[in-house]
Formats: C-alpha cells, structure tokens, sequence
C-alpha cells in the first residue's frame, strides 16, 4: 500500500480521519516517523542521591506539608484510568488456552512455563473478590466447596475469574476490580482514590478527583460513584467534585507493517490510541494550581494510607517551595533587570537545573524560568520494569532531569549500557504539578511537548506483526520542557497491580 501522501484516499477512509479529526498531512508525518525512526535518547549519567534527587529527613518532611497544608491554592488529583484488566489476567488466559481439563490444567501449571504464578494460585483464596468466586463456582458448577480438592477450587476458581458469561474480569476497567477488602466490604481502586484525594488532596471539606477513562466505560463509573458518594462523604467528611474525560481520538496514531506501509483491516485504515503521552490533552484542561497525578493502580490498602498521604503532601511542599523561588526571581526581573539579579537568576539556572546555557539578558532568562513545574517522587530500583531519572540534553540542548523509558534508550551503545547499570533509582508515577505562572495564568501545556520523543514498538493484530506509534509519554516527553525536581520517596508508597497476583502482595492486605 502507498504512502498517505501518495494515494487517494477512499471515501470510507477519508471519512474515517474526518471523524477522528487526522489530517492528511498527520498520517503522512506518522509513517515518515515509522521510516525514519526515533533516535533513542543521550542519556548523560543517571539522575541518583545528590546529583538531581533530594532526599527528605523527618523535618523536613514536617515542614514541607506544613507549607502545603497553609496554601489556599486549588488542588486536584488527576487519575488516568483508561486501562483495561486484560493484562492483568494474562497469564491465566495463557494457562487456561492450554487446560481443557482439571488434569491439563495441574500439569501446566506445574510446568516450567507457568512456575511464576503456582504459588500464588495456591494462595488464589486471599484475593480481595474471592468470595464473589465462591458465589459464582457454587452457582455454575454446583459443586460443594468443602468438599473438592483445593486443585479443582484453583481451576473452577479461574475459569469464573475468566469467563464471559461469569466475573468477566479481565474485560472490566481496572479501576472497577475489587483490590481491597475491608472486614467483607470490597473497594475498587476508583474507590480508593477518593479516601487518598481526601486525605491529601482537599481544600476546606472539598476535593476534585479527574479520572481519564474510555467512554465505553463511563456508565459503570458513574454508576460505582453514586452508588458510594454518600458513603464516601460521611466516612471522610468531604464532598467531591468529579468528573471524567477520555482520550481523543484525535491522538490516535496509525499502524503500519513490518515495511512501513499503512496496515488496512477490511479496506479500513488501522489506528491505535496514542499512548499516555495523548493525555497531555486533558491535564490541559483541567482547572487547578496544583495537580497530583497518580495512575489508577497504584493504590494501596487503607492501612498504608497516611504514610502514602505523608509523602504526597511533602512532595506538594516542595512544589510551592521552588515555585515560590522562581516566582521571586521573574519578578525581580520584571522590576528590575539589574545585574544583581541577573546574575542571581542565572546562578539558580546553575544550581538547581544544571544547565549551563547561557541566558544573557532579563527576557532570556525569564522565558527559562517561566514554565511549568513537576516535583516527581522516585523509589529504589529494585529491578522492576519501567523508566528511571536521568540526566540528559534536552530537545533545546539544555541538560535537563527526565524520566526515560527503557524503549527510549540505546541499549546496543556500551557507553549507554553503562550508564542505565548505574541508575539506583525508578519511576513510580508520582507527580505534583504546578500548571500556572507568576501571573496565575494557566500555562498552555501543549507548548513544553517535545514531539520527538515519541515511542515505536512492535504488536500484533490478526496474527501479524505491525508497527504502533506512541506520543511522547505524559511523564516523558510530553513534560520535557517543564522545570524538573526529583525526590526520593520510599518504595512503601509504590504498588502497582500489573498482574492480578500483585494484589497478594502486602501493601494490598489488610495489616494482621
């Protein structure tokens, strides 16, 4: 197939990208994108303890959500909670292709192939929902759960977890799986993150919470809210603003082949969601001063809560804390171009960013310091996937603190190998943001993307192997420009639910 600027496009596919609100011109830049590549990022040396992370000690700490807490700044937690479960029950889709049979499935799960999951299949009866699994194996297959080996409670277990006419969770949002279970009262991790919003993100006895979801899925969302909001509100004694948008489809990206030719199912123009790098969009048009940002799995158990909440609002101090320095410095600026405090800007140029451009007058210097700002907390690496803090040269050739996927890196360069073996620390997700200049304008956050920062990776459909492109990630590229801080938070405030099981570890239990 041609490229898109080499082709007439057929009716049905011109009304395609009419209704997604894609240009031409748009599909034409992807697959120039697919051809040519995106160079993989130039990473200096690790961001670690000392050189682009802060570490926090017990008064500072006090001090910080003291700064936080006085603020009068509007707050928001904005939760992208688009994802379905799929993944999360990857695995036992893969064990159950292959286990027509109760037989069949004990010898693979025995096998080498699924060795990761047996142990905590074995301990399948501590998650949250089990005892909606009971209800339903008692129903489908009438059978006496005393009396059936705890093999063929683990098979019916998962065939209900799994099946379509069943529990069907794996084609739930994420956000609605039950996590938590609280004495038999069972809480989803939207659920969840109103008591959090409550705990740290609330002004007087108010909160907003922003979920990004898919439209499919909003009727279910709305429908757990209403049918908790008052139980929320006199558990927490506050009331919450909430409200949703989704990805647009504007953002969405076309796939090609293997040889960068547009893919076509049924004569159609194949396009996939732009990645969480599109929802730049949508925390564009959110109101606030300040945003916490937290992806919607990442939730612990209430047990762990006001450890959690310590952390964020600490973070939240910093934020104002640097905002209010930056501020100080436009404003003298502004006042008073002098060379006192020209060179005062210039110093903290230096210090706090590490960048050694040079910034000559009072208009320079202020269009660097004039964007927005993010304080990300950062956990021990303890090996798991993801990104990680780096130093780099940024798309302005400024030496800039990142957060840097792996797909990102060039793991074929042994200088670069090096450098990612040094890393010591990872990216949780744990943002605070500050969205508005010294003015209290709201900054138009589409204009601190780096658009080459995207991601190509490799996926399948119908059996084929295709190419997918991905914006520049939310907390990647598309924040490139943003003036960058990095702080140490502990790994206690990081649990993520990738695979139905993480949901055993214990910042998912309650405490015994």
């Amino acid at each position: 197939m041609k490229r898109p600027n080499e082709m007439k496009l057929s009716d049905e596919n011109q009304k395609l990208i009419n209704q997604k609100n894609i240009s031409l011109n748009q599909l034409k830049n992807q697959v120039d994108t697919f051809i040519k590549g995106i160079p993989p990022v130039q990473l200096m040396r690790p961001a670690t303890i000392g050189d682009g992370i802060l570490t926090l000690n017990e008064k500072q700490i006090e001090n910080y959500i003291n700064l936080y807490e006085s603020t009068n700044e509007q707050v928001l937690k904005f939760t992208p909670a688009s994802g379905a479960a799929t993944r999360m029950f990857k695995k036992l889709h893969q064990l159950m292709k292959h286990s027509e049979n109760l037989e069949a499935f004990n010898t693979h799960l025995n096998s080498t192939a699924f060795s990761s999951i047996k142990e905590a299949i074995e301990d399948i009866e501590s998650l949250a929902f089990y005892s909606l699994v009971e209800q339903e194996i008692k129903r489908e297959f009438k059978v006496s759960l005393a009396q059936i080996s705890k093999e063929e409670k683990a098979y019916y277990a998962v065939q209900v977890m799994l099946n379509e006419n069943l529990l069907n969770l794996a084609n739930l949002p994420k956000g609605l799986i039950y996590f938590h279970n609280y004495n038999g009262v069972l809480k989803t991790p939207f659920e969840e993150h109103f008591y959090e919003a409550a705990a740290y993100a609330k002004k007087g006895n108010h909160a907003q919470i922003h979920f990004t979801i898919s439209p499919k899925h909003q009727g279910k969302f709305e429908a757990k809210f209403n049918a908790v909001k008052n139980q929320l509100q006199a558990q927490t004694g506050v009331s919450f603003k909430v409200d949703y948008s989704y990805q647009k489809e504007s953002t969405d990206t076309i796939a090609v082949d293997l040889n960068n030719a547009p893919v076509l199912i049924d004569e159609q123009l194949y396009f996939r969601p732009g990645g969480h790098g599109a929802l730049i969009e949508n925390l564009n048009k959110v109101d606030a001063s300040i945003i916490f940002i937290k992806n919607i799995d990442n939730i612990p158990h209430r047990d762990g809560l006001e450890n959690n909440s310590k952390y964020k609002k600490a973070l939240a101090g910093i934020l104002i804390e640097k905002q209010n320095e930056i501020f100080t410095l436009i404003k003298k600026l502004r006042n008073e171009a002098s060379e006192e405090s020209i060179k005062a800007s210039q110093n903290y140029i230096k210090q706090e960013f590490n960048d050694t451009n040079h910034y000559p007058t009072a208009s320079d210097l202020i269009k660097r310091l004039n964007r927005p700002i993010r304080v990300c907390g950062m956990v021990e690496n303890t090996g798991a996937p993801g990104g990680g803090p780096f130093w780099i040269k940024n798309g302005k050739n400024e030496m800039s603190l990142q957060i840097v996927e792996k797909a990102q890196m060039n793991t074929e360069s042994e200088e670069q190998k090096k450098i990612i073996k040094q890393a010591t620390h990872f990216n949780p997700v744990d943002l605070v943001c500050g969205v508005k200049d010294v003015d209290g304008n709201k900054f138009d956050l589409t204009k601190f993307v780096n658009p080459e920062r995207g991601f190509i990776t490799e996926k399948s459909v119908d059996g084929k192997c295709i190419k997918a492109l991905e914006l520049p990630g939310l907390w990647n590229g598309a924040m490139e420009y943003w003036n960058s801080y990095f702080v140490e938070v502990p790994l206690s405030t990081f649990c993520p639910v990738k695979s139905v099981f993480d949901l055993l570890t214990p910042m998912h239990l309650a405490k015994s």
